[in-house]
């Protein structure tokens, strides 16, 4: 009897040991997936889709709820001139997107008419389902993933088109 109590209390040590060790390790792992991402982003230089691919898909899927809002874009192309002003986007509701905001020349934030509305669908890509923003009347889906809850990094793919695919990010306002 005694020491089958003390292997039971073995095992539940040796489980939770377990199970909090892959905790920490996951935990650790995202912060310092955090941290990359910020780097990144903080250097403001042009990354190639294999360059960001990795990355990506080591990121969190992400809720269509958590995405509402506006948000504020970025790209990795080191800074190019952006022939639209590129802004970010709006997330009004699952059926309603503004893909592309824009500052115009008195400073205000509009929507960009020229490429249309989108929706949002929770899509699989890369063998893990997250939010995807599906344009109305263009070939283009932008994949989501999460990095925080105030910073996302999407992928656009352009249907058709090859090495138009494009990587930015969206910090939430």
């Amino acid at each position: 009897m005694n020491r089958a109590f003390t292997l039971l209390t073995v095992f539940l040590f040796a489980t939770l040991f377990s199970i909090n060790s892959q905790a920490t390790y996951k935990h650790h792992s995202n912060k310092k997936l955090q941290q990359k991402w910020q780097e990144i982003i903080d250097s403001g230089g042009a990354y190639t889709t294999e360059e960001l691919m990795p990355l990506f898909l080591k990121l969190r899927s992400i809720d269509p709820e958590a995405i509402m809002g506006q948000w504020r874009g970025g790209k990795f192309d080191g800074g190019l001139p952006d022939p639209i002003n590129w802004y970010g986007k709006r997330f009004v509701n699952m059926e309603y997107v503004e893909p592309l905001l824009v500052t115009a020349p008195d400073g205000s934030i509009q929507a960009y008419t020229g490429l249309g509305t989108a929706r949002l669908r929770e899509v699989l890509f890369e063998n893990r389902v997250s939010t995807s923003l599906i344009y109305d009347n263009q070939p283009i889906i932008d994949y989501f993933r999460k990095v925080t809850d105030d910073l996302i990094i999407g992928f656009g793919e352009v249907k058709g088109e090859e090495n138009e695919d494009f990587f930015f990010y969206l910090i939430r306002e």
